[in-house]
């Protein structure tokens, strides 16, 4: 048996019952043409996704008040998510260019925060432990918090690209994984 196959976390990944071998290489296919389509028209593609994240939110609020009739626990709760994703659903599905805007600022402005956050933990945490490289990370994460933080627009607008980059790196990783499944699927039938 190879190295692989004796670990028991990649034998179950490498499942032939699990994931055909097919299936994974159509993934990585999808996932390559999804990464050419970003780069190719970035715009474009970025409303689209935001657009059917709009269809997403208005059929889920749909859902969710469909859903009372059968379980009303909650139902504070259930009516009010449902309005607001119903209310955010026909925001971005009538105006899919301001709502990609907005969408993609707040997700960014949110990373930014998030990565002071975790800058100022492995700052605390290089400080209490005396570790150098905790607090060049922590150093790293606050500058690229506050980068996000103060050109929000600007990263934004990259965002596509970023998508694009990790659909390719997905894709090929993906495309890799199958002939590994193959091979293992191979392996253990004979």
């Amino acid at each position: 048996m190879t190295e692989n196959m004796q670990n028991p976390i990649m034998m179950s990944w490498l499942s032939p019952g699990l994931h055909p071998w097919w299936i994974v290489l159509l993934f990585g296919i999808l996932l390559v043409a999804l990464g050419v389509v970003f780069f190719m028209t970035p715009v474009m593609t970025t409303l689209v996704l935001i657009t059917f994240l709009g269809a997403y939110w208005f059929v889920s609020g749909l859902f969710s008040l469909g859903s009372l009739a059968v379980d009303r626990t909650n139902m504070g709760w259930k009516i009010f998510l449902a309005i607001i994703s119903i209310i955010a659903g026909v925001l971005i599905m009538g105006y899919p260019l301001y709502g990609t805007v907005i969408i993609l600022s707040f997700f960014v402005i949110f990373i930014g925060f998030w990565a002071c956050f975790i800058g100022f933990a492995h700052l605390f945490s290089a400080f209490k432990e005396k570790d150098a490289a905790n607090a060049v990370l922590g150093i790293i994460s606050i500058l690229f918090g506050l980068i996000l933080l103060i050109f929000p627009l600007i990263t934004a607008e990259l965002l596509p690209f970023v998508a694009g980059a990790l659909c390719f790196v997905g894709g090929f990783s993906a495309i890799l994984v199958s002939f590994t499944v193959k091979k293992a699927a191979c392996q253990m039938a004979a």
